[in-house]
């Protein structure tokens, strides 16, 4: 698990922007997705994040998985 001081707080996602799709780490389901949604990089109000970066948005944790799409992680505040 990363420190979460080392990731950026995003705040919340803007509908308005790019986006890529968020899931939780348990959801196999994103496997399954059309290719055309496959992406060597994920977006979060329209900036891009490298495959493996992790951002907070709010207290969500979330990581940057291959075919473009953001995983939660867990909690972005220290227990």
């Amino acid at each position: 698990m990363p420190e979460t001081h080392d990731a950026p707080h995003v705040g919340a996602p803007d509908p308005e922007l790019k986006n890529s799709p968020v899931f939780d780490e348990a959801d196999d389901g994103y496997l399954s997705l059309d290719l055309e949604l496959e992406s060597s990089a994920c977006y979060f109000n329209g900036e891009s994040y490298a495959i493996g970066q992790y951002v907070c948005s709010g207290d969500e944790l979330l990581r940057c998985e291959e075919k473009g799409v953001w995983i939660r992680e867990g909690s972005c505040h220290k227990d």
